[in-house]
């Protein structure tokens, strides 16, 4: 990279601020770095950046045009230009009123009529209306996919748990190798069990190798397939054809658009579990909460911008202070799937060394991403944090206000969520001060033992407050991340909708299993050698 901005951040990390340094040139720090909006305050006090480093980040966004960038995002533009379509994720979440004109075609008046027919199926569902083949009613969905169609809903299922005001159980199935699926099956019913197929393609191997399975679970059952498709059965998907050719009846078969990426798409019908849990009145403020975000994207300014400034200190961390691990930590369990969320989300997108122009790149992009629940990680990983050799950044990510539900024992609750608090924000302390950040009476020695005991400091993070965890909030948190993986994609050129990289695998693992079916493969020795033990095994 060889812009003048680009240039003189690259001199100023070479000799990056210290945390402890910072906060003692400036008592003020602490409330200047800080936005807030969406019932999100972010505090990014405690990365390793000044006034200076600041204004540079903020005037690269400028240079590569992010406002106009983000207008291409919102309006429809083709901006995933290695597939030659829009990434109109955005458009899933804007109300019923507005329209918005892409080739001529209003896209949201497409995605209001397949969000109507969400809101039909899941209200029978949920009404008990919807009845198995032997007439019972439904009373267990699964929800079969994999990426994008299996980690959004799982994770907002999870983290909207208390929203759930119904009977039915939703569960998913995602693994190829059918684990979780035989589990399940094993205590499901067929008379009162429904399935959602959910693939983009109609073609993912993993998907439909459990659906198969599922099927002929059901057809163990009761023998008469049209009527076990018909009443079993949603597919969820872009082609209407191969959904109908599976068996999937036309009543059942809901519309993505391939301008829905995977990883964006739990906005769409894709997120049908997530209606059937807690109902399409939460589901449209979860849309709600998203869009909210959006339209703070497109008109906040950058100096106040959440996800602006998320994705430039991420850009600053990653390609300017190498530091290529990042972990997310929320300190609430109802959170505990959005670290993996996050995994797919950043890394599939931002995890590119070639440019829009084909050229490849020579700075790092997208850090390895890991975490989670943050009492779960301190007693796991956080070890590596405060005392290893890596240098790693991090979120925490924790609600202000829960339980206000007036139980006996709502008390001892608040007390728990106190301390989760406490923990939370204590962490980040140290990893910021190290040693620094201990009260007198807890100060370490430099003796022999003492120094296996200090506390280096200076691990960045940033600190996400949610006023409170509700769909709303939980629709504008995910937001915020989809659009600070789309900041930093524009500063380092890159196109975060495509994914080539997996589907090599998947070509891949068609020829391995011809082999394994048939005994005959040519690869590397390696992989000849193991397709010779596990044969000689069987």
């Amino acid at each position: 990279m060889t812009t003048d901005i680009w240039q003189t951040l690259g001199q100023l990390a070479k000799n990056p601020p210290d945390l402890n340094a910072l906060f003692k040139s400036n008592p003020t720090r602490g409330k200047k770095f800080t936005a807030n909006a969406c019932d999100i305050f972010m505090d990014f006090s405690k990365q390793a950046i000044d006034e200076t480093i600041l204004n540079n980040l903020l005037n690269l966004a400028d240079e590569f045009n992010l406002s106009n960038k983000i207008n291409d995002l919102l309006t429809g533009k083709k901006i995933n230009d290695t597939e030659n379509r829009p990434a109109l994720h955005t458009a899933l979440r804007l109300p019923k009123s507005e329209s918005l004109i892409v080739d001529g075609v209003d896209v949201n008046e497409q995605v209001h009529q397949s969000l109507a027919k969400c809101e039909t199926i899941a209200n029978r569902i949920r009404q008990k209306i919807w009845r198995g083949y032997s007439g019972k009613a439904i009373t267990d969905v699964v929800n079969i996919g994999v990426g994008g169609s299996d980690l959004g809903p799982l994770m907002a299922t999870t983290a909207l748990d208390e929203w759930a005001d119904t009977a039915i159980n939703v569960h998913f199935v995602s693994n190829m190798d059918g684990t979780q699926l035989n589990n399940l099956l094993k205590i499901l019913n067929p008379q009162t069990t429904l399935f959602i197929i959910s693939s983009k393609s109609f073609g993912t191997v993993d998907t439909l190798s459990n659906a198969k399975t599922a099927l002929h679970w059901l057809l163990s059952a009761h023998n008469n397939k049209h009527t076990v498709l018909h009443r079993h059965f949603i597919g969820v998907s872009t082609r209407f054809d191969k959904m109908s050719e599976w068996g999937i009846h036309p009543d059942n078969q809901l519309l993505l658009w391939d301008w829905v990426g995977g990883r964006f798409s739990m906005w769409s019908a894709i997120g049908l579990a997530i209606a059937i849990k807690i109902g399409m009145d939460n589901f449209y403020e979860l849309l709600a909460g998203a869009n909210q975000m959006d339209r703070h994207f497109a008109g906040a300014d950058f100096a106040g911008n959440l996800p602006v400034l998320l994705g430039l200190i991420g850009v600053w961390n990653a390609s300017f202070l190498n530091i290529n691990a990042h972990s997310v930590l929320p300190y609430d369990g109802r959170l505990k799937f959005f670290p993996n969320y996050l995994t797919q989300l950043e890394m599939e997108s931002n995890g590119k060394s070639v440019a829009r122009d084909g050229q490849k790149v020579d700075f790092k992009t997208c850090p390895i991403l890991w975490g989670d629940i943050g009492s779960n990680a301190q007693h796991a990983f956080y070890q590596l944090l405060h005392q290893g050799t890596q240098a790693v950044s991090c979120d925490f990510i924790t609600p202000i206000n829960r339980y206000d539900t007036n139980q006996a024992h709502d008390k001892y609750l608040e007390n728990q969520h106190k301390l989760s608090l406490a923990n939370c924000l204590a962490q980040s302390q140290v990893l910021a001060f190290g040693n620094q950040a201990l009260p007198q009476n807890l100060q370490i020695n430099n003796d022999a033992f003492g120094q296996f005991k200090q506390y280096r400091g200076n691990q960045p993070s940033t600190t996400l407050l949610l006023t409170a965890l509700t769909p709303k909030t939980l629709g504008s948190l995910i937001a915020l991340y989809e659009h600070k993986v789309f900041v930093m994609s524009v500063i380092w050129q890159i196109n975060p909708f495509d994914q080539w990289g997996v589907e090599v695998g998947k070509v891949m693992a068609d020829s391995v299993l011809t082999a394994l079916n048939t005994g005959v493969g040519e690869f590397d020795s390696s992989t000849d050698n193991l397709l010779t033990v596990i044969g000689n095994k069987k």
